[in-house]
């Protein structure tokens, strides 16, 4: 198998040229169709179309839930695209194992990527029995609290500083006709509530011990307990929310509808595509205002075993492109997460992405739930916080009950 060498030069602009002759077609396979996503993916696209390729988009409406079987579908039966985006940890690694997934571990020798990603897990989280197999783009944390200033001046009230204000500043959300939380009404979003207020309540020892260890008693513990019974607090704040898609709620948070929404970086993008800056429209709450600890998870591009040689080298070309400097600040400046380059400028990032980088930089982070759990046990943990918040006749004891069942059953 023959692999380009990218001179640093060309990485550093992402101007490559090639003789037209080489120039290939690369279908592109991801679930990035919101406004900020479309920004943001574009942006690689740009970075591969400028090395003489072209990148065809391959968008799959909906979340990574409904996209990923698509995709695990089209390889697994013969129709394989040239890359395809899964989250950071376990998503492919049955694909992987089973021979249909190409192995890049000479192209990242070849340019270095351990001297380069940051934090190391990243890359761990691509490799398996010393190989790595795919390319990691991105440093999307679930930690936030994200809050509307223009709901709370409606309000009368000020913006809360942490978890808790906002929980007491519910009623009087309310008597001005917002919705406190808004939420999507999908299990992904209510399960990242669940997994949010973990880290910031209970803290990363808890966090990892359940995910990690599958402790069973901490599960079963005081502390989640305690998570729960915030997790009460989200439901009841969240019962006016009558939207499907993350975005959707975003953009209740955006308009001033409702006061707030926990979710990940990813809704930076869709606050700068409304033309909102960090610190004056909105405030963004990492390890929300309590714990600021954030996951290291997000996004990361797998190449699929192809018969085509053209294809396959411009497999690698893609590859390279978006894990250059130039293409990193600029999808992840539009994305609203962090690059997985340690030694990119990012001077120009707004006040909520310093204060991710600044967490980064502290060493303040921790595995995400997708390189700690099975798909299995994350599609569980979604089904039961669906259940929980769409039936308050479910309580707190019950629910954690059911989470030590899942807990004990993980792998």
């Amino acid at each position: 198998m023959r692999y380009l060498t990218i001179p640093a030069a060309f990485l550093a602009t992402v101007s490559f040229q090639f003789d037209a002759a080489h120039a290939t077609e690369l279908e592109v396979t991801h679930w990035w169709t919101s406004g900020g996503e479309a920004a943001a993916v574009a942006e690689f696209a740009k970075a591969f179309d400028a090395t003489g390729n072209q990148w065809v988009d391959g968008a799959i409406a909906g979340s990574g839930d409904t996209a990923r079987p698509i995709m695990v579908s089209r390889i697994t039966g013969g129709d394989p695209m040239g890359a395809t985006q899964f989250n950071h940890g376990r998503q492919a690694e049955e694909l992987v194992e089973a021979g249909l997934m190409r192995d890049l571990t000479e192209l990242a020798e070849q340019e270095g990527w351990r001297d380069v990603v940051n934090p190391p897990s990243l890359l761990e989280g691509c490799t398996l029995d010393g190989k790595i197999y795919c390319v990691p783009v991105n440093i999307h944390s679930w930690e936030w609290l994200w809050l509307s200033n223009q709901a709370f001046a409606d309000a009368g009230i000020p913006v809360p500083a942490n978890w808790d204000e906002f929980v007491a500043a519910a009623p009087a959300l309310e008597a001005a006709g917002k919705t406190p939380l808004a939420v999507g009404k999908q299990g992904w979003q209510e399960a990242g509530i669940f997994n949010v207020l973990m880290l910031a309540i209970a803290g990363p020892d808890v966090f990892v011990g359940v995910y990690g260890d599958k402790n069973v008693d901490v599960a079963a513990g005081d502390d989640i307990a305690r998570v729960m019974k915030a997790t009460d607090d989200a439901r009841r704040m969240a019962a006016s929310s009558n939207v499907q898609n993350w975005n959707e709620a975003t953009n209740l948070v955006i308009t001033g509808a409702a006061g707030g929404q926990i979710m990940g970086d990813w809704a930076q993008g869709e606050f700068q595509v409304a033309g909102q800056v960090a610190g004056e429209d909105y405030t963004c709450l990492p390890g929300a205002g309590l714990n600021q600890y954030i996951s290291t998870g997000g996004d990361a591009f797998y190449f699929p075993t192809l018969d085509d040689p053209a294809a396959s080298e411009a497999q690698e070309v893609l590859a390279s492109v978006m894990l250059s400097p130039a293409a990193q600040v600029a999808f992840n400046l539009k994305k609203g997460s962090l690059p997985v380059r340690g030694d990119v400028d990012l001077a120009t990032a707004n006040d909520c992405m310093q204060k991710g980088l600044a967490i980064l930089g502290e060493g303040n982070v921790v595995p995400s739930t997708n390189e700690l759990i099975t798909p299995d046990t994350n599609s569980q943990l979604n089904d039961l916080m669906t259940e929980f918040f769409s039936d308050m006749g479910i309580t707190v004891e019950d629910a954690q009950e059911r989470f030590v069942e899942i807990i004990a059953a993980a792998e």
